[in-house]
């Protein structure tokens, strides 16, 4: 079985509080497993509660953690809960970090780790109890072993980010979390083919799990920042067999009322099947 739950779903940054309560206001962190092998996508603030999640549950059924966790890029609010992710303090967790180095001085352990220097956090990077390894990432497909595979795409953002496709018993799962579709304003890109790459590694997907940050309106005035609208995520899933269309990264200002607007006119669509995400949704791919 592959299944994904949503333990965060917000862009830029966690927005708490009393209109955020129903669908959530931690960013960006998805949980997949498959059968019972653990795969993190993203370690926004979201990871947090996951962590509590996986030491009340996973710690205690299999003594031990352990998880491949895909970063999709190294902006602060898809890395920004690491220092607060309780089982990376705990020894015997095994945590595989992979991810593109966004960064041209740094590698990819010390963009993240630095959150856990003297200058941010309490506690540094060298004093916490999990084995943890990191591996540089652009385009390629990863055998996990045991018939799991992963395939990373570069996807159009502000900086190098990796769209991925989760492969498990002929199911599947595509992140397409932080993506502005190519347009004719993207210099000497030839928009419509780079676009048209990015459908065929949705098509046939079970469930995509794609950017939404702005109605088409917002949009026009946010252009270039990296996210696109509900529209242009129903544009790009449209026609490719896909089974569930999961509207994702939600704009910090997008209250619960918001959201409930945008639900009914955007979401429980059909071909694909549209859903609205929201922090502790579980889907079965």
């Amino acid at each position: 079985m592959l299944t994904a739950r949503f333990w965060g779903v917000r862009g830029s940054i966690p927005c708490p509080g009393p209109d955020t309560v129903v669908y959530g206001g931690n960013t960006s962190c998805l949980e997949i497993r498959a059968d019972e092998r653990l795969i993190i996508v993203d370690l926004g603030s979201g990871v947090r509660p996951l962590g509590y999640w996986l030491i009340e549950n996973d710690l205690k059924k299999y003594g031990k953690i352990k998880a491949e966790i895909f970063v999709t890029h190294t902006h602060w609010d898809h890395i920004m809960g690491l220092p607060m992710f309780n089982p990376a303090y705990i020894a015997g967790t095994e945590l595989h970090i992979r991810g593109p180095k966004t960064s041209q001085n740094e590698s990819l352990k010390v963009v993240i780790e630095n959150q856990l220097s003297h200058d941010y956090w309490p506690v540094r990077a060298s004093q916490l109890a999990a084995n943890i390894k990191y591996d540089k990432i652009e385009e390629t497909t990863l055998d996990l072993g045991g018939g799991l595979t992963v395939t990373s795409k570069i996807i159009n953002h502000t900086t190098l980010c990796l769209g991925y496709r989760f492969e498990y018993k002929n199911k599947s799962i595509v992140t397409i979390f932080d993506y502005e579709a190519f347009n004719t304003g993207n210099g000497k890109v030839d928009a419509e083919k780079e676009n048209e790459k990015i459908r065929q590694f949705m098509k046939g997907a079970d469930i995509v799990i794609h950017d939404a940050q702005y109605t088409q309106d917002e949009y026009a005035d946010h252009a270039g920042w990296g996210h696109g609208s509900f529209e242009q995520a129903l544009k790009a899933a449209t026609g490719l067999d896909i089974k569930k269309l999961v509207f994702f990264h939600h704009d910090p200002s997008h209250t619960d009322k918001k959201l409930k607007q945008l639900e009914k006119k955007y979401a429980n669509k059909s071909n694909p099947k549209t859903i609205m995400a929201k922090e502790g949704l579980l889907l079965e791919a």
